[in-house]
């Protein structure tokens, strides 16, 4: 536990002293107890177990006190929160290779139910939008609190060939920023590698804009999930550092074999293989995390544990209210056993 305010921390010596009075006032009234004929008859009265009761009282109020002064140094640590995440955009690959049958039933029905599952465990709060990439990418669902059209978005996938990774993340970040005004076709064409695609397929003014801490966009996540390596398109490192300037994480799942497989289908065969590195590559760079679903089962899994980091988060909170809390319900507790026992405040 760190302190925003540690210089307060001193007042914890005043403690010491608060202990100090509180013996000497028990002193004096021992003293004045001499008057009475027979102190033992005096002791014999009030007993063992009210001795012991006339120090709780003092002692939870010293209690608050020192909750009190650790308050005021403004304590922060690091807890569990609900996260403030309000949308997150699932790129899907639908490449041809996402019907080979290593994961059962296949690699795309696999993917679009694990995709279902975990979309039915968030938050109805959390908007969800689907990005479907192959050849090109596309917003196949804006970003949405209704799972019925995310659901639907997803059974409509269509196969098609080739693998545009960084296409599927600038996509995604178009979606996330619809004003950035980020022109995709500029990006493969060179001319302009800060901006990204309009949506609406129209050329939107350039706006300034200032990169901030990778990670640091807490409000929208993208989870990416593919079988293969780049084959067109914008080179999705390219992609990955975009969205690090954005501040936006981009978790990568891979699915399907790294050593590579042959696969065939409509008279045409093709060899495909997992991209780790990449996909590592675009997770660090964006400060968010791999994970490889080598079955269905494991796919499903790794959705569940996408679903509770981003819907639960670690980070460094000011917890001064809690000590506060804590001061005030010591006090009432002091106040409370002194008035019931003593007919009395401390």
């Amino acid at each position: 536990m760190n302190f925003l305010w540690p210089q307060f921390l001193w007042l914890l010596l005043a403690l010491p002293l608060l202990v100090g009075v509180y013996v000497l006032l028990l002193r004096r009234k021992k003293k004045l107890a001499v008057r009475y004929a027979s102190l033992s008859i005096v002791k014999e009265a009030m007993g063992a177990g009210q001795q012991v009761r006339r120090h709780i009282p003092p002692v939870l109020f010293l209690l608050a006190m020192a909750a009190l002064l650790l308050a005021a140094a403004r304590p922060v640590a690091v807890v569990t929160l609900p996260s403030n995440q309000q949308t997150i955009i699932l790129a899907m690959d639908v490449s041809g290779s996402m019907r080979a049958t290593d994961v059962q039933p296949n690699r795309l029905v696999a993917a679009q139910n694990a995709a279902k599952a975990f979309i039915g465990e968030l938050p109805r709060h959390v908007k969800v939008g689907i990005v479907a990439f192959a050849g090109s990418a596309q917003v196949a669902q804006l970003p949405t609190v209704n799972r019925e059209d995310l659901v639907t978005a997803i059974d409509r996938f269509q196969l098609q060939r080739a693998t545009a990774t960084g296409n599927a993340i600038v996509i995604s970040l178009a979606t996330l920023f619809p004003d950035a005004g980020i022109d995709l076709n500029q990006m493969q064409t060179g001319r302009d590698r800060q901006r990204g695609f309009a949506i609406d397929g129209e050329k939107k003014e350039k706006k300034e804009f200032t990169p901030v801490a990778p990670g640091s966009y807490t409000s929208a996540a993208i989870i990416m999930l593919t079988d293969g390596q780049r084959t067109t398109g914008v080179d999705p490192l390219d992609a990955a550092k975009m969205a690090a300037e954005r501040g936006v994480r981009v978790y990568t799942v891979g699915i399907g074999t790294v050593d590579g497989e042959t696969i065939g289908f409509e008279g045409w065969s093709m060899r495909v293989r997992l991209d780790e590195e990449t996909l590592k590559a675009i997770a660090q760079k964006t400060q968010a995390e791999y994970f490889y679903a080598g079955t269905a089962q494991d796919l499903r899994k790794v959705y569940e544990t996408l679903s509770s980091k981003l819907t639960v988060e670690k980070k460094e909170t000011e917890v001064s209210a809690l000590f506060a809390l804590a001061a005030a319900a010591l006090v009432l507790l002091s106040a409370g056993l002194s008035l019931l026992w003593f007919n009395r405040i401390l």
